[in-house]
């Protein structure tokens, strides 16, 4: 089996989590906050905060930018549900902007038609979730001045973006969005087994989501409301959560940075030998930005059925049958049961239903071969049983 996507575990992965294991400390102890560091200096954005999951690091961006109900908050149909339900832990509705047809992001031209109406009626929404898909930028500075226009806030959701850049700089600066965060899935382009972050320029923030991620508990007498009983004293200020993240966690983490930008390479080696085995096939291609340097975490093609004489299942299907394990990222949100009852309409949405209808994920991970990438094109084309006669 070709699995989509696989970690990458080096012996110097292995031992700084034994070494973790070994000390004084494997839950809260010096190495979260070191990997937070990492982050902050690979990133440049002033402020990180390590959490378990890149969902727990979007649902504490939006408390921390005050989302509740009765707020709207807006993301991309293309995503993973966390995008829109970390809103909806939040008591706020969300609402999906249609995605470009070139990126499968979130689209500009479309979010000024959404911003105009939405100002016209009243409904303007609190934060816009923006999303990095398959490891590619949005155009965050057109956003971010719409953002300024219209005087909403902006999340980069980067779960597939870590390792990419956007107008020379990292994703993850935050120079055009309140908060960043990121996925170490271990699927993604680094791990940390499960696990998150979120990285802003905001003192504030970074305080509050550092909180939340903790019961809502502060040991700083700066932001308890009396004066501390004794050196063991704490205040819950709020109500928060246990999203923290173990040193074991970020010790594997940190270790993985070491090879972070190796592995955006190889990716991108892996894309550009796709590009020459596809030249002749009737499939469209992942386009580049040129603004944008991709983490390249997918590389997705979209299929001319007709051309290929079988349609999207058929392929999807066959691929799998034949040990390939491509993936289709995502099914549109709105399409989900639970959204559904909100009475999204398919039609809204005509550039993520097209998308929908003929996206498939081909492996990508850097160990992927060129032997390996052969036969998944080869399988591409070939039906099941097929034999090649010399």
């Amino acid at each position: 089996m070709i699995p989509y996507g696989c970690q990458n575990i080096s012996q110097e992965d292995i031992d700084a989590v034994v070494e973790v294991l070994r000390s004084e400390f494997i839950t809260q102890g010096p190495v979260v906050p070191e990997f937070e560091k990492v982050i902050v200096s690979y990133t440049g954005a002033a402020h990180a905060v390590a959490v378990n999951s890149a969902t727990s690091a979007l649902h504490i961006s939006c408390l921390a930018l005050e989302v509740g109900p009765g707020d709207l908050v807006w993301t991309s149909p293309i995503t993973f549900v966390a995008s829109a339900n970390c809103a909806r832990y939040c008591g706020a509705d969300v609402d999906f902007v249609d995605i470009d047809p070139s990126t499968y992001n979130l689209s500009v031209p479309c979010l000024v038609e959404k911003l105009e109406q939405a100002e016209r009626n009243g409904c303007l929404p609190k934060v816009v979730i923006t999303v990095h898909f398959s490891g590619q930028s949005c155009d965050m500075e057109a956003i971010h001045a719409l953002s300024i226009e219209y005087g909403f806030r902006v999340i980069e959701d980067a779960s597939h973006a870590i390792g990419g850049s956007y107008k020379n700089e990292k994703v993850g600066s935050c120079r055009y969005s309140d908060i960043t965060v990121f996925s170490f899935h271990p699927v993604k382009i680094i791990t940390t087994g499960e696990g998150g972050m979120a990285v802003t320029n905001d003192l504030a923030l970074a305080k509050r989501m550092a909180r939340l991620r903790s019961h809502g508990i502060t040991r700083y007498p700066a932001e308890m409301t009396c004066q501390p009983d004794g050196p063991w004293y704490y205040q819950q200020i709020e109500l928060g959560f246990n999203y923290r993240m173990t040193d074991i966690q970020a010790a594997l983490g940190i270790s993985q940075m070491h090879r972070l930008d190796e592995f955006v390479t190889q990716r991108h080696a892996i894309a550009q030998h796709y590009e020459e085995l596809l030249q002749e096939i009737p499939v469209i291609r992942p386009w580049q930005h040129p603004d944008t340097y991709s983490g390249f975490h997918l590389y997705i093609i979209r299929l001319h059925t007709v051309a290929l004489k079988a349609c999207h299942r058929t392929i999807f299907e066959r691929m799998r049958a034949h040990g390939i394990g491509v993936n289709l990222h995502y099914i549109p949100v709105y399409r989900q049961p639970y959204y559904q009852k909100m009475g999204f309409s398919q039609d809204d949405f005509p550039e993520a239903e097209r998308y929908y209808s003929e996206a498939i994920t081909l492996p990508i991970y850097p160990s992927l071969n060129p032997q390996q990438q052969g036969e998944i094109v080869h399988r591409l084309l070939n039906p099941l049983g097929y034999q090649t006669i010399f």
